[in-house]
């Protein structure tokens, strides 16, 4: 194994002969190659910026347009109000020249005021959000203003194939909602949650703020929508992330886990190879915007901002407030191995190295039988603690010498690696294997993560993979989509030898370098403090991780509900028999309908959800009362959903109410109680089908098992679910052992409990139909 050195490229030094030069030619020409792919990926980018600034048209029609107006001047036919005879006279050069200089200036102009009248126009056009709230599918009819709309959509989006954000500069704004429509809104959410005298009490406090200081906080943020491309999204990320000062790890981080039904390879170093070339593979089609943009049904672009920092991106704590600091290029990955890191260089001759190429590099760190030097071992314990003791620990012990550059390595590395030396376990006969894996993936031992890292590549010992993800950079649907490529990319592109190992000749293996750390006392006390932090918190974590097979979108779908809707309305149910009574339920939702859009709240407990769940535990009620009931209670749940979307949720909106009323040091009792109140049932739903490239019926195991986060609040549950192709249904659940309120395993229960009656609901509701219809 290679240790650290020092590579000197040239010195030089004065003898009593004259001056003495030595250079090592092979570390200049790597300088010169490095340099030369920096200006190239400038180059490209700048390109790429050009691109994307005049889509839907192309560079092509620039010149055409310039061929045309020329033409026609030269003909004798006048551009519209003779533009270039009037431009021509005030031109350098001879009267053909400047004519033609004219000529070429004025086809810019026109081609620019066309493009952009172009762009805005489908601007205004994405404004339009009717399209959500009309039936899709068979048999249903969209309205005539909607067809209209997306025959000018397709005309004015389809010249050319779009780049990664090609749509950016067409995305419309959030709107802003107004306050009486959100306080409307919030207290039709909150009225099964509250008695009587309580929802009498919030209405009445609710009403003070919409008439009082609310119409002066409203003022201030429409001021800040106009100013501003996204109203939410800086003070989200600044407020609810970024300031947050307990640790990331459980409470913020989230995990990934490897599609369950296929293992490609056994062998860690070589599953691990393939999976960091997929990463690079991807992060080269960021970088050159040839990532296909999401298209909502094939034709509504959504925000690809946040793609910008999946890689060479690290959370950097502060005293207060920590930062996110992102790269624009990185040459290399850093990879852990009991308790020792490794630089590992990933280009070579400006391309990525080959999968046998990582693979030996890979091989050569599980190979190492050398030790971690003092503190190395659990050193990024530090991250999964404290935010503000990681702070001054780093500007104490990491601001200078040897420790300052290892960091810096770190930080600035495309991604980080862990080869863990234990297997990543699944096995349908015995499910605690699983939540063991889901474990592994969200707080390990609570230092073997770097959780400041945009991402950590976690590979098991028997080549199962899965990710740890730091939560402020983006959201979860972004790292989603690039797990669903890496996933893919292997399936359809990668092949592995009989052996297991991969394919091919290394042309070039440079050797991983360790990194040297040096830790004063004090250094490693900080550490191992920090540890002891984060050994409390993931010894408190409960995790079941639940795989339901006895049906899934298959049945939902011919149910005729939306799937969302459906385990939205099992997970109530099943809360409600857990814990007695409703609780206020949050569900992500994504804004990237609109520039910079990250996520909104859905609350799915709703008056129609609470009706329904009461008639499942009346025995008086009939079959048909508790599907009207079911119904009506997924078709609210799907408007809220859709209302999300379309910026008119509730929390976003007050959330910025608040913050404003901060910076105005204002007091609101309503803000105050909204802000404070607990999401004892936090839930998300993890996307998948994200990529047109991989054909589900095709590769019916290649489907992830969906991903994870902790619990909440102290007292609730954490519920992440994925909807696994037609049939199978994973739900991700945490909790904290310290209470009793809560349990994991015995949530997993009463949500398959759930899934059972409902589909007995249906079943029992068609034979009933069935029968009435033959009687008739």
């Amino acid at each position: 194994m290679a240790e650290a050195h020092s590579a000197v490229a040239f010195s030089f030094s004065i003898t009593h002969e004259g001056w003495d030069v030595n250079f090592d030619r092979e570390v200049l020409h790597l300088v010169w190659q490095s340099g030369i792919r920096s200006w190239k990926k400038r180059f490209f980018r700048f390109k790429n910026n050009i691109k994307t600034g005049v889509y839907p048209a192309s560079l092509h029609s620039l010149w055409l347009t310039a061929a045309l107006v020329t033409a026609i001047h030269f003909v004798g036919y006048k551009v519209p109000f003779d533009l270039v005879g009037k431009v021509a006279p005030y031109l350098p050069g001879s009267s053909i020249t400047a004519h033609l200089a004219g000529s070429f200036l004025v086809a810019v102009l026109l081609w620019l005021f066309v493009i952009y009248s172009i762009r805005y126009t489908l601007k205004l056009l994405l404004m339009y959000k009717g399209w959500m709230y009309e039936a899709r599918g068979k048999g249903s009819s969209i309205s005539s203003i909607t067809k209209f709309w997306l025959a000018a959509v397709k005309l004015l989006s389809g010249w050319s194939t779009p780049m990664l954000y090609s749509f950016q500069g067409s995305l419309p704004r959030l709107p802003l909602p107004s306050v009486e429509d959100t306080i409307q809104r919030y207290l039709r959410s909150v009225r099964p949650l509250l008695d009587d005298e309580n929802y009498a009490r919030m209405e009445r406090h609710a009403n003070e703020f919409k008439d009082g200081i609310g119409v002066k906080l409203q003022r201030y943020l429409l001021l800040k929508s106009w100013w501003s491309t996204n109203y939410v999204s800086d003070w989200w990320e600044e407020y609810v992330y970024l300031r947050g000062r307990s640790p990331l790890m459980v409470n913020s981080n989230f995990y990934g886990i490897d599609a369950l039904l296929m293992h490609p390879s056994k062998i860690q170093a070589s599953r691990a190879a393939t999976i960091i070339h997929s990463c690079l593979q991807y992060r080269r089609l960021i970088e050159r915007q040839e990532l296909e943009p999401i298209l909502v049904q094939g034709l509504v672009p959504l925000c690809s901002w946040q793609y910008e920092r999946i890689f060479n991106t690290t959370r950097i704590p502060g005293i207060e407030t920590d930062k996110l600091v992102h790269v624009q290029d990185s040459k290399h990955i850093v990879v852990y191995h009991k308790g020792r890191y490794y630089k590992v260089l990933i280009y070579y001759k400006n391309r990525i190295l080959q999968p046998c190429e990582i693979e030996r590099q890979m091989q050569e760190i599980l190979d190492d039988t050398s030790t971690p030097c003092a503190g190395e071992e659990k050193l990024a314990a530090l991250t999964a603690g404290e935010r503000t003791t990681w702070a001054r620990t780093r500007a104490d012990h990491f601001s200078k010498g040897v420790n300052r550059f290892s960091l810096d390595t770190v930080e600035k590395a495309a991604f980080v690696v862990t080869l863990d030396s234990i297997p990543y376990e699944f096995d349908p006969a015995h499910p605690e294997k699983l939540d063991n894996y889901g474990r592994i993936l969200l707080h390990g031992k609570g230092h073997d993560r770097w959780f400041d890292k945009s991402f950590t590549l976690c590979i098991g010992s028997n080549g199962r993979i899965g990710f740890n993800a730091e939560h402020s950079w983006a959201d979860a649907a972004v790292m989603s989509h690039l797990w669903e490529f890496v996933i893919s990319e292997e399936t359809m592109n990668i092949e592995y030898g009989e052996d297991g190992r991969t394919i091919g000749t290394p042309e070039f293996c440079p050797a991983p370098v360790r990194l040297q750390w040096d830790m004063s006392p004090k250094c490693l006390e900080a550490i191992e403090n920090s540890y002891l932090v984060a050994e409390k918190l993931l010894n408190d974590v409960e995790l079941r991780i639940y795989m339901h097979n006895a049906y899934g979108k298959g049945f939902m779908k011919l149910c005729r509900v939306s799937p969302d809707a459906y385990i939205q309305m099992a997970l109530q149910l099943a809360y409600y028999r857990d814990a007695g009574k409703f609780s206020l339920t949050y569900e992500a939702s994504m804004t990237r309908l609109f520039r910079e859009g990250r996520t909104e709240t859905v609350r799915p407990c709703t008056i129609e959800s609470a009706a329904w769940v009461k008639s499942m535990e009346d025995k008086s009620a009939t079959v048909e009362q508790r599907y009207k009931l079911l119904a009506a209670a997924t078709a609210r749940h799907q408007l809220g959903y859709q209302d999300a979307m379309c910026g008119k949720g509730i929390d976003r909106h007050l959330f910025c109410l608040y913050v404003v009323s901060k910076y105005l040091e204002v007091d609101s009792p309503f803000l105050k109680e909204v802000l404070s109140e607990p999401w004892r049932l936090s839930t998300s739903q993890t996307p998948h089908g994200q990529t047109s490239r991989l054909d589900l019926k095709k590769y019916p195991n290649c489907i992830s098992a969906g991903g994870g986060f902790g619990p909440v609040a102290d007292d609730g549950y954490g519920v992440s679910y994925i909807i696994a192709g037609e049939d199978f249904l994973f739900f991700h659940i945490s909790s904290k052992i310290s209470s009793p309120e809560t349990n994991s395993a015995r949530f997993a229960v009463a949500i398959e409990t759930a899934l059972s009656d409902m589909k007995n609901l249906f079943t029992e509701y068609k034979k009933l139909q069935q029968h009435k219809n033959g009687s008739a």
